[in-house]
């Protein structure tokens, strides 16, 4: 069994509002064994999508490599913006060594609760995927049901809207679509996304997750 660790501590400080939350970075991230356009941070995969769609939404100009300066770019955004970051999984372990949330076993969840409580201005968190075995939100969820935590359904369409009260506060959670390209085969198959794609021969599942991204980031303002 490979054992597959976090690599990063949560990013989150006094100031933070809104949190994204995912799993784990591939497994190459906890080995050392970087790709050459990886970056050494959350969701730093040359594979991964979310800051290439964030890149171009707020016109960041990012780099996407190896370098401090490219790890230090995303760090300064996110603190503008009274964003962190606080992946769910603390470590597991693996059969088959790859990124799959399904492949994961004798999971190690991270203390949600506490650095809820703990970072009492978050209001809002971001899923990054939709609710299925082995993602934050089934995880979260898990730990509601422990802590008798109620999780209200707000709105139904993508992007999906739960809210839950904690700390005398009320906290909402909006998934997104996945920013890994294993869901461009679902995107295919959105409505949404065929009609645009009906209009605009051009229309990409990058575009889809342009649109989407902005409308989501727009919302924990």
């Amino acid at each position: 069994m490979f054992f597959h660790f976090h690599p990063y501590k949560p990013f989150l400080n006094k100031d933070t509002k809104t949190i994204i939350m995912g799993t784990l970075p591939p497994p190459r991230f906890c080995k050392g064994e970087y790709k050459k356009e990886d970056v050494l941070f959350c969701y730093g995969s040359k594979d991964n999508l979310l800051w290439k769609v964030l890149n171009e939404i707020y016109n960041l100009n990012l780099l996407f490599d190896n370098s401090n300066e490219a790890v230090e770019q995303r760090k300064s955004f996110l603190l503008k913006n009274n964003i962190g970051v606080c992946d769910i999984v603390e470590s597991c372990q693996r059969k088959k060594i790859d990124a799959s949330d399904i492949g994961m076993e004798n999971i190690e969840l991270r203390d949600i609760l506490y650095y809820l409580q703990k970072f009492d201005k978050i209001t809002s968190i971001i899923f990054t995927g939709g609710f299925c075995k082995n993602s934050p939100e089934y995880f979260l969820r898990k730990i509601f049901k422990e802590n008798n935590i109620d999780f209200k359904k707000i709105k139904e369409d993508i992007p999906k809207i739960h809210s839950f009260e904690f700390e005398k506060r009320i906290i909402k959670t909006i998934s997104l679509t996945s920013p890994s390209n294993a869901a461009n085969r679902s995107i295919g198959a959105n409505n949404k996304f065929k009609e645009k794609k009906r209009v605009n021969e051009n229309y990409s599942t990058f575009d889809f997750r342009v649109e989407q991204y902005k409308e989501v980031f727009k919302l924990v303002k």
